[in-house]
């Protein structure tokens, strides 16, 4: 397609000069018959399109057509609530927001209230009063020496080499801010992390940041990287939502000299981190792991990243809690409908366990086992605006991750090109011609407002609830219209009592 695309470009170009040159000359005609046969020969003695075979010169509408179509979709067909994976009202939500332009909207809702699957939240004759400052949540237990008192909503895993260096770095910019943390992706911790914003090091199967020579873990690697100052809590990525049970994927079209070093890895070749973990294989040994990291970071707090899959695998993991007296800090629910610069498509559209369900089984869960009051619950699959923090809460999480919201907050159309290098925004591309287009003091800026202003919008449902207190959100608060009634999340997920 990028060939097709240039021959075009080519063709265009010197069909405008020959026509130029030979303005009013009865050489014009002559000289386009020309190019039209030179294009025709090559149409039908190429091999690698069928269709320019067999319709040679007028085939090549069918691309440039399917090239502009999903453009076509998202600018002039799609209604403002269609659109995949987030639709036009999500986009525009974001943008006003990091933007500071008209948060508020005209004429009532454009949702048709009682369809299916539609969700309100419960609110109070009485409200309460907005808090003047938002809530913060402590993450460590008894075993962290230093815990970490987190935003309610942060930055999801993005790495730097999925994303841009100016993309990384205005994200970070922004969280410094804001005071809210920023994962950094499997792709270990960069020049571009270090803005002064806080981090959550995420360690991934490919162990970048504390990979030893033979793509194993490295103490010592991981020592020495969790001792920077910036990190503030490591995740252990076991799975991903958009594709769990698939190693992460760095195509080599983005795998330079730069992003080869930080990673470890020989440059230019596509880098597809392992499916599963070398450093543990049983529930037991991935507490144990996180131990390790615990005792290695200094004490920081340490969590992982989990899509749910076999219910009965983070059952055990829950039983060794209790066997062996060593628990995460943290758990990072992601749900099946998370996002990702590169994955297999069967494995975005059929693996994993939705957030909602995920979220209500794993808080479920560990209140079974008495767990859940020294672990705290971070919970991410696309969720973007003040209620889906509000729903989040409600339903047992503690924190709330974005990766796609960031992203448009940062400039992103939805280009649906994050694979290829040529994200026409610069967020995700290495591409310097591209990358020059975000410019980081106007986009940090952005990712602050879009933080501050969806926190604003939860902090203002929650007082119509009549709330004050974080501790106050439970399931009777959101209620759903399913099967032609309503119901209540408590009706449809009844809480859950110890052992």
């Amino acid at each position: 397609m990028k060939n097709v695309t240039r021959f075009l470009t080519a063709v265009f170009i010197s069909l405008v000069v020959l026509i130029c040159f030979v303005k009013y000359t009865i050489f014009s005609l002559v000289g386009v018959s020309i190019l039209l046969i030179i294009i025709g020969v090559y149409d039908i003695t190429q091999s690698k399109h069928s269709i320019l075979r067999n319709f040679p010169v007028i085939g090549h509408l069918r691309y440039i057509l399917e090239g502009i179509g999903p453009e076509i979709r998202q600018y002039f067909v799609e209604h403002d609530t269609e659109g995949k994976p987030l639709n036009r009202n999500q986009r525009a939500y974001i943008y006003s927001r990091a933007k500071l332009e008209r948060t508020k909207h005209p004429f009532g809702t454009e949702h048709d209230l009682q369809r299916e699957q539609m969700e309100w939240a419960r609110h109070s004759m009485y409200p309460a009063k907005v808090l003047d400052v938002p809530p913060r949540v402590r993450v460590g237990g008894k075993d962290c020496l230093q815990p970490y008192d987190a935003s309610i909503f942060n930055i999801s895993a993005m790495s730097y080499g999925a994303l841009s260096k100016n993309a990384i770095i205005a994200l970070n910019k922004g969280a410094k801010a804001g005071g809210f943390f920023h994962n950094t992706g499997e792709g270990s911790v960069s020049p571009y992390h270090l803005q002064g914003g806080d981090l959550c090091y995420q360690v991934g199967t490919g162990y970048f940041g504390c990979r030893a020579e033979d793509g194993n873990f490295s103490p010592e690697k991981f020592k020495e990287t969790a001792a920077i100052p910036e990190v503030k809590l490591i995740e252990v990525k076991i799975s991903q939502g958009a594709k769990p049970g698939h190693g992460g994927i760095l195509p080599a079209v983005k795998n330079n000299e730069e992003i080869a070093k930080i990673r470890g890895v020989v440059p230019h070749v596509e880098v597809d981190s392992p499916n599963g973990h070398r450093a543990f294989n049983s529930a037991k040994t991935l507490l144990e792991f996180i131990k390790q990291l615990r005792d290695l970071s200094g004490g920081k707090p340490v969590g992982f990243k989990i899509c749910i899959g076999d219910k009965n695998e983070f059952i055990e993991i829950c039983e060794q809690m209790v066997g062996t007296g060593i628990a995460p800090d943290f758990i990072t629910v992601d749900g099946a409908e998370g996002g990702t610069g590169a994955a297999p498509i069967i494995f975005s559209d059929h693996v994993g366990m939705p957030y909602e369900n995920a979220l209500i089984f794993v808080v479920d869960t560990l209140r079974q086992y008495n767990l859940k009051d020294e672990i705290k619950i971070m919970v991410a699959g696309k969720l973007i605006d003040g209620f889906s923090i509000f729903k989040a809460l409600c339903l047992g999480a503690d924190m709330v991750y974005t990766a796609r919201g960031m992203m448009l907050a940062l400039g992103c159309i939805q280009a649906l090109e994050c694979d290829m290098n040529t994200c026409p925004t610069g967020v995700a591309t290495d591409n310097p011609s591209l990358v020059r287009g975000l410019v980081v003091k106007d986009k940090y800026k952005r990712v602050a407002n879009y933080h501050a202003e969806t926190v604003k919008d939860f902090l203002e449902l929650f007082a119509a609830a009549g709330c004050t207190n974080l501790e106050e959100l439970n399931r009777t608060f959101i209620f759903k219209q399913m099967n032609n009634k309503v119901v209540a999340f408590n009706e449809r997920y009844p809480d859950v009592c110890a052992i």
